[in-house]
């Protein structure tokens, strides 16, 4: 009879390396997946539901601008997150927060490109001269699409240094999407200013760091 010790032995090397890779983040990062998938099908089910209300349009294109932008204020929590606890977990989830956040960017996009104008070239076209808000989230848009491709780790050791530039750019991109909903919003201004409120924190507090880190580098002997 095969002992539990002569079964364990019989497991390759290299498939028990790859079942003790999985550990409580592993698992958490599967949590987080799923939870950044549940928005979208909570919109489907609005629509085919008719909770979405008289313009089902309107309602998908706020519902995912939305979600895209908390996901990319979430995505520049995760840095603060790391001081804070002095610990690299929160940044671990930062590539997965980050294409989330595309993703949603592009479903809203698209339902305003495809569904609200048909693909009408000369009507987008008018839209991104004419319309301040539109131009913002062009912007947006526009920066986040060289990040998204540029995500992976064999991109980030290909471009070295440059990486870091060149994903700093996240910053505009979120400062052009809080405009996005400045200029779009209409009448009540308080949640769009929620949202620059907490921009400006974040961003505050990289500003904070950045030279409270410099005055120690300089403090005299």
């Amino acid at each position: 009879m095969e002992t539990a010790a002569t079964a364990t032995t019989a497991v390759p090397k290299s498939k028990r390396r790859k079942a003790s890779r999985w550990t409580w983040v592993s698992w958490l990062k599967v949590v987080v997946f799923i939870l950044g998938l549940v928005p979208a099908a909570a919109i489907v089910g609005s629509v085919v539901t008719g909770k979405a209300g008289p313009n089902p349009i309107e309602f998908i294109t706020h519902s995912t601008g939305e979600m895209a932008l908390r996901l990319m204020l979430l995505g520049l929590l995760l840095s603060p997150m790391r001081w804070w606890f002095k610990s690299t977990v929160p940044i671990r989830f930062r590539r997965m927060v980050g294409l989330f956040a595309f993703f949603y960017v592009m479903l809203h996009f698209l339902t305003y490109a495809v569904l609200d104008q048909q693909l009408d070239i000369d009507a987008l076209l008018d839209d991104v001269l004419k319309r301040e808000y539109i131009i913002a989230g062009f912007v947006s848009l526009l920066i986040l699409i060289p990040l998204a491709v540029t995500s992976t780790q064999s991109m980030m050791k290909r471009l070295g240094k440059r990486w870091v530039s060149l994903h700093r750019w996240v910053y505009v991109a979120a400062i052009a999407a809080v405009l996005h909903y400045i200029w779009l919003a209409k009448g009540d201004q308080l949640e769009p200013l929620i949202y620059a409120a907490v921009l400006a924190l974040l961003l505050g507090l990289r500003i904070w760091r950045h030279f409270s880190r410099k005055t120690k580098r300089v403090k005299p002997a």
